[in-house]
Parts: structure tokens; C-alpha cells; sequence
């Protein structure tokens, strides 16, 4: 017997960030999901995002948290394998929904159109490893335009899942850690 998943978008609380349910087609051998169709993305009012110029999959052990970056391109982003906790922030100065924030439990079928300078993080909470695909229309680059805040900000109210010990390299970066808090970004990138 098969089973068809359409393919479905739906718009968030996010200027331009959507939640993407793949088109899905599932059998006795397994599953096939649609990870990008311009046609499909163009006709549900989405911009079109080709060409990619880099994708990157990054693999995450349970209760590691990537994020929050909200460079100048626009990703398109989804679990591969596992399962995440995504959350995105609005960082961009004079906004509309500047500081407004999404989450969005991640399992394949899944995906988000994160917009440039929303940021995008994630914390995996499968059992096993968690593989996060990126897509993106422009090449990542040392010090390109784009803003970090720290995911663990109090302002930001998030509530990650999974408890995160600070000095645990394996569950967050100093990076990340140190990065500014979102009252620090209100006048401004970083």
C-alpha cells in the first residue's frame, strides 16, 4: 500500500520564516521525500531558492545545541535522521517581528525556510545522533554579514528540552555560549 504526504507550507509567527511539510510518498520498501521542487515552492507563494551554492550536514549527539546564527543567506533546512528541537529568532533590526521566536519539533518530513538574518539553532533529541541538512543560496564565509545570539539568552525564554552543562563542549560551543544576548542586538548586527 502507499501512502502520499502532500506537500504543505505554513507560516509562522517569523516575517518570512515557514514550517514545510515535504511531499511524501511511502511504501513497503520505505519512503521518498521531496526535499526541494521549484515548482512546488514557487507556486505556494515562496521565493524560489536555487540555485544551492553550499549544503552542509552537520551530525549532533543527543543533547548537542548548534545555533543561533542568522547569516546573510537564505537557508532551507531539515532533519535527515533523528530529530531535533529547532528554534529560530527574528535578529533582524527594524523588523516587524524582530525578537519574535519559533520552535519547531524537527523529524524527517520536515523542513523550514529560515529567512537571512533569522536566527536558526537546534538541539538534538533523538536517541542516537542527529543529521541536520543545510541548504544555502550563498557560500558561508569568515566574517560575512550576519548576527549570533547565544541560545541560552533568559530574555529568549526558550525552553531547550534537553538539560545543557555550559563547560560540556559536546553539548555547546564557546561560541555559541558567549555570544550576545538579544537586548545587546537591538541596535544592531554583530
Amino acid at each position: 500500500m502507499t501512502t502520499i504526504i502532500d506537500f504543505h507550507v505554513r507560516p509562522t509567527a517569523i516575517d518570512g520564516l515557514f514550517e514545510i511539510t515535504m511531499k511524501q510518498v511511502t511504501d513497503e520498501r520505505g519512503t521518498v521525500r521531496e526535499f526541494y521542487r521549484e515548482s512546488a515552492f514557487v507556486g505556494a507563494g515562496l521565493p524560489s531558492l536555487g540555485p544551492w551554492l553550499q549544503v552542509n550536514v552537520t551530525e549532533t549527539r543527543r543533547g548537542g545545541l548548534r545555533g543561533l546564527h542568522g547569516e546573510d543567506m537564505n537557508k532551507l533546512v531539515a532533519v535527515v535522521a533523528g530529530e531535533a528541537f529547532g528554534a529560530y529568532v527574528d535578529l533582524r533590526p527594524g523588523s516587524s517581528s524582530f525578537g519574535k521566536i519559533v520552535t519547531i519539533r524537527l523529524v524527517p518530513g520536515t523542513q523550514v525556510l529560515v529567512p537571512k538574518g533569522v536566527g536558526n539553532g537546534f538541539q538534538a533529541t533523538g536517541p542516537e545522533s542527529t543529521q541536520y541538512l543545510y541548504c544555502f543560496d550563498q557560500e558561508w564565509a569568515p566574517g560575512m554579514a550576519g548576527v549570533a545570539c547565544t541560545p541560552l539568552d533568559p530574555a529568549l525564554g526558550i525552553d531547550w528540552p534537553l538539560p545543557i552543562d555550559l563547560a560540556d563542549r559536546r553539548q555547546i560551543s564557546e561560541k555559541d555560549r558567549d555570544a550576545p544576548g538579544l537586548a545587546d542586538l537591538a541596535g544592531g548586527a554583530t
